[in-house]
């Protein structure tokens, strides 16, 4: 969820900079980016969450 979360985020910052007069650089640049910033976020998100949470228990939810 943080992953989508952060590239729409990034998504939203790149429409601001083109509404206020930034260059166009392409669907594929732009894209590659989202998909750049997505796979951090879900990385960065997921370590955070396990240094706030602390070790898991073996065997998942318990």
């Amino acid at each position: 969820m943080w992953g989508a979360l952060g590239m729409l985020a990034f998504l939203v910052a790149h429409q601001a900079y083109l509404l206020l007069g930034g260059a166009f650089l392409g669907v594929g640049a732009v894209g590659a980016v989202a998909v750049v910033v997505f796979a951090a976020t879900t990385s960065a998100a997921y370590y955070v969450e396990g240094r706030l949470v602390g070790a898991r228990p073996p065997g998942g939810d318990g």
